[in-house]
């Protein structure tokens, strides 16, 4: 009786044959099972088309008879390759040809499945025929240095991925390669974000500040960017304004300004309605403002807004102190000490809008709590000035700093 052969060549011989060369034939059958357990094989495929791999029975250097083959040469067009029914065996397989193509690996016949490289994979893959002879199929396994088991080094994509725990890096870039978002750590860390989706119908998703009992979230804009939401800009915490006209004020009973009076400069423009400081002592008006719940209660500024009805171009000095008011104090109480602005020459043009430049903190006299009342002295400090005209008093800008976004 002949021998016969397994798909990938290794000889069965019967009992009583090939006498005299069973030496020979059992270090052939041994070599075959050395190469199909580690061998490697390099095999070009250019062009385009179908080209098969076949078994060489009792022999050595059969190409489906290598562990590891890297297909190499230049491609025209799509190419299969195919492999002998039968054969049940994995391989490692790099597409190592050039040319943006398609190698497809499939059984010489049958219906079953297919395994395909992509025409800019260029990479490796663990492959597994089945060797079933109505249906023979190919599969990949899942690794491949391309598109999938993650190395150290190698350019991934994870889809349908769950990672638990995952630690990244200092970055995330996006698919471009440039930085999308930068990451930064902070020793022993107990506080973080947490973000959470939300159902149909539900407000919307959140992020949220988790961790201590009370945790707040910055968001810091870089320069003189600012903090925005769907393209309007978000009020925040930080230096606010308020105007003080004039018609607020009142003149001090001891040494007080005069009374406020409205000049008309041309019929139907705008008409001055000032407090008027004269240059030989220091005047007084005051005003008072219940002060934001959103207010640190720390220092503020001014500037102060005035005209001269003359043409003399010399300096106008306001300062400023205040005292802080809380339910049932007394409102018998002392002021902070006075802050000036910096003196501001007139510019020598009957009533131009003149403006001090932002004064120096002023402390609030008592000590201010969130609702107090404020009350406020502002004086002409002549001793800081030189203007010979009076200095008419439009206003004052007051600055004042918060520490909640709202009043609520």
């Amino acid at each position: 009786m002949a021998s016969t052969y397994t798909p990938l060549g290794v000889e069965l011989m019967v009992t009583g044959e090939n006498a005299g060369t069973w030496g020979t034939k059992t270090n052939t059958n041994l070599q075959i099972i050395e190469q199909i357990s580690g061998g490697y094989i390099t095999q070009a495929i250019a062009g385009s088309g179908t080209t098969a791999f076949t078994e060489s029975d009792g022999s050595t250097g059969s190409l489906v008879a290598s562990r590891v083959i890297i297909f190499t040469g230049a491609l025209t067009g799509s190419r299969i390759v195919t492999f002998p029914v039968g054969v049940e065996n994995f391989y490692l397989i790099k597409n190592g040809t050039t040319g943006t193509e398609t190698l497809q690996l499939k059984a010489a016949s049958g219906s079953g499945a297919t395994v395909t490289w992509a025409t800019d994979d260029k990479g490796w893959k663990l492959v597994y025929f089945d060797g079933v002879a109505s249906n023979t199929g190919v599969y990949d396994t899942g690794f491949s240095t391309t598109t999938g088991d993650v190395t150290l080094t190698g350019t991934q994509t994870l889809t349908n991925k769950t990672l638990t725990s995952p630690k990244i890096g200092t970055s995330i870039l996006d698919t471009n390669g440039n930085e999308l978002m930068l990451l930064t750590a902070t020793g022993s860390a107990v506080n973080e974000i947490t973000i959470a989706n939300a159902g149909t119908g539900v407000t919307g998703p959140v992020i949220s500040a988790t961790g201590e009992t009370n945790v707040g979230i910055n968001v810091n804009p870089k320069g003189t960017g600012v903090f925005k939401s769907g393209g309007n800009a978000v009020k925040l915490a930080g230096t606010e304004t308020m105007w003080i006209p004039a018609v607020a004020m009142y003149a001090a009973t001891s040494n007080g300004c005069g009374d406020i009076a409205q000049t008309e400069l041309t019929a139907q423009r705008p008409e001055v309605k000032a407090l008027p400081f004269d240059a030989s002592s220091d005047e007084y008006a005051q005003f008072a403002v219940a002060m934001p719940k959103s207010w640190d209660e720390g220092t503020v500024t001014f500037q102060s807004y005035w005209s001269v009805s003359g043409t003399n171009t010399g300096t106008v000095c306001f300062a400023m102190q205040g005292v802080a008011v809380s339910s049932d104090d007394t409102l018998d109480e002392a002021m902070g000490t006075a802050v000036p602005n910096t003196a501001l020459a007139a510019s020598g043009t009957a009533n131009d809008l003149m403006v001090n430049a932002v004064s120096g903190a002023v402390t609030i006299g008592g000590s201010p709590a969130a609702g107090d009342e404020v009350f406020f002295n502002i004086f002409r400090d002549v001793s800081a000035d030189d203007q010979t005209a009076d200095a008419r008093l439009l206003g004052v800008k007051l600055f004042y700093t918060t520490d909640a976004a709202n009043d609520a």
